[in-house]
């Protein structure tokens, strides 16, 4: 094996050190190389990230014949130190807002739901903790971390019985009243100071650590390693802070990547570049030295699931011979809120049939009016990007992902896929041959004009830069050749062979995010300047923007529709000519049965 200079100065290095590596840098290899470099007797603990990540590290280091590297995550520790020893029950995933209501029994005003909302914020403060490295909820001021003016208004109202309350569901945890969570036995874990019996402990994906996690790594006597790319920082929506920066150690820098080619690192750098418009920005050098031709594997990639379902949606719709696609994670995830509450659940809201809805928090709601009113005072954005969708496409949306989950194939068959589809945050650590990317990212125009219209506000560039970062970290999943929407390219860059831009209808630019204070949604939830919140779902909303969305059809527009499926225009352009939805195009679509008789 040949190893760069970079990766041989690691190697021999010693002491504790942190080591930068860009995206397809080989990092997995030289931390490999560098616990072989070790004397054999060494106990050596490698942390991952997650479980996925673990699972390829064992077999990786058993493969080099390291058997003195124990693989662990920082959940898996935890879990071993904790709940065996307290005979802990833990709860599969975090508690619902309704359960969090009914195991408190909050009580609320006269306003409508607000049980449920403060229910939602005693949860995110308990997020919040337990992923500090504070000693007590006390220490943490929760309105740091609340950012919407109505919501910050309601939580400022009742601050001191959120906080009271999430101590008390803290307390039912600890005392094995109630299930613990992942965060509660991590957060346990932290605050008992452990003492981890090892000679070497290397942290991978630094970048992305929780202020507890952190905590427990400093804290060891062994020879610290930690290994991250400052530029893939992507979960501060989890409280990751960047440890790259907070790790007082000898710097090592990984820049040679071995996955895209240089003009797909020019790319990279370029995005980088964006930094520059909030303030003193280090320039990184990335050298491209990948070298594959193939285009087996294709990925598209989007910054949410919102954005994801929608080009899945066009993919499916418009590529009529496709047969196999394929969604990193569990398709259905991309169908829920983290809550639980589906797709569905907000569509027979929508058509008001309460009966049917199994969410116990959306059967609460009288309409989607309360449903947004509650949206508001939460942040609960993945709600607001359903709303989104049920607004788009109504109630074809049933048999939309009906037709994405037949071509859909499963973990063992994905080498099958034509197309895979992705959240940047699901393929982190992934690469595909080609990727094309969703035009739900951050632009520079977009970027500017926020700087603009918070100039005389307190902005918060930590998320702006994780804007950044999820770009960066999209267009370097490629290993060959990348499709990106013209408006996220840099002004002025050159063309390339591998880097094919695409065309974006004015309607596609119109619906950019345009509120970067929370990475993980882009809606028509749009903060504006004042803090109002746009209501998008209503039907006179629809009206506005298709105004003939409920005119009948006729003879004369089902031929002209006919035509145009058969000249394999897109459903978003269909829709655009007649002046309705996508959903009422895909539904007439339907209707005349194109599909069967234009194969």
């Amino acid at each position: 094996m040949n190893l760069t200079p970079e990766q041989l100065a690691i190697i021999n290095s010693t002491g504790n050190l942190k080591i930068n590596a860009v995206a397809g840098s080989g990092k997995t290899t030289t931390i490999i190389e560098y616990a072989k470099a070790r004397p054999k007797e060494s106990k050596i603990l490698y942390l991952a990230f997650n479980k996925s990540v673990k699972l390829e590290a064992v077999k990786k280091f058993k493969d080099k014949g390291l058997d003195n590297v124990k693989v662990e995550t920082a959940h898996s520790l935890a879990y071993k130190h904790i709940v065996f020893k307290h005979n802990y029950k833990v709860k599969p995933r975090d508690y619902k807002t309704n359960e969090i209501t009914e195991l408190l029994n909050l009580q609320g005003n006269e306003e409508k739901h607000t049980e449920y909302v403060i229910a939602n914020h005693i949860n995110k403060f308990i997020s919040y903790f337990c992923n500090s490295d504070k000693q007590k909820v006390q220490d943490l001021n929760y309105l740091d971390i609340v950012s919407d003016i109505k919501a910050k208004i309601f939580v400022k109202s009742f601050y001191h019985y959120i906080e009271s309350q999430t101590r008390t569901l803290l307390g039912k945890m600890d005392s094995g009243e109630i299930e613990v969570t992942h965060g509660f036995y991590l957060k346990k874990f932290q605050l008992s100071n452990p003492k981890l019996n090892y000679d070497y402990i290397l942290f991978d994906e630094g970048q992305d650590a929780s202020p507890a996690m952190l905590d427990i790594f400093f804290k060891q006597q062994a020879t610290k390693v930690i290994v991250g790319d400052t530029y893939q920082q992507i979960y501060g929506w989890r409280y990751a802070v960047n440890s790259l920066e907070k790790a007082d150690y000898a710097t090592f820098n990984l820049t040679t990547s071995f996955r895209f080619s240089q003009d797909i690192a020019n790319l990279a750098m370029e995005v980088l570049k964006l930094k520059s418009h909030l303030g003193e920005h280090n320039p990184v050098t990335i050298t491209g030295k990948g070298e594959t031709k193939t285009h087996k594997t294709k990925g598209v990639l989007a910054r949410t699931n919102l954005g994801l379902l929608v080009k899945a949606i066009e993919y499916v719709t418009e590529k009529k011979k496709v047969k196999h696609i394929y969604f990193e994670g569990n398709i259905n995830s991309y169908t829920y809120a983290d809550e639980g509450a589906s797709l569905y659940d907000v569509l027979h809201l929508y058509n008001k049939k309460h009966h049917l809805i199994r969410d116990k928090l959306i059967k609460a709601m009288k309409d989607l009016e309360e449903l947004e009113d509650y949206i508001e005072k939460t942040e609960d954005v993945q709600l607001g990007m359903m709303v989104e969708l049920v607004k788009d496409y109504g109630n074809e949306i049933h048999d939309i992902i009906k037709a994405i989950k037949e071509k859909h194939v499963g973990d063992d068959e994905k080498e099958k896929a034509e197309m895979v589809f992705s959240t940047v945050h699901r393929c982190k650590g992934l690469e595909y041959d080609a990727v094309q990317l969703a035009n739900d990212f951050i632009t520079e125009e977009k970027l500017l004009e926020y700087i603009k219209d918070n100039k005389n506000e307190g902005r918060d560039n930590s998320k702006l830069n994780e804007e950044i970062n999820l770009l960066y970290v999209a267009i370097t999943r490629t290993r060959n050749s990348i499709h990106i929407p013209e408006t996220l390219m840099p002004l002025e860059f050159p063309k390339s062979s591998q880097i094919h831009i695409m065309k974006v209808t004015k309607e596609e630019e119109n619906k950019e995010p345009e509120n970067y204070s929370k990475p993980t949604y882009s809606t028509k939830y749009v903060k504006e300047p004042t803090g109002t919140i746009e209501k998008a779902y209503s039907v006179n909303k629809i009206r506005e923007k298709h105004k003939d969305a409920y005119k009948p059809w006729t003879d004369k527009l089902d031929e002209e529709l006919t035509e145009l499926y058969c000249e394999n225009e897109t459903v978003k352009d269909m829709a655009l000519h007649f002046g309705r939805t996508k959903g009422a195009i895909y539904s007439r679509i339907k209707k005349l049965d194109l599909e069967n008789l234009y194969e």
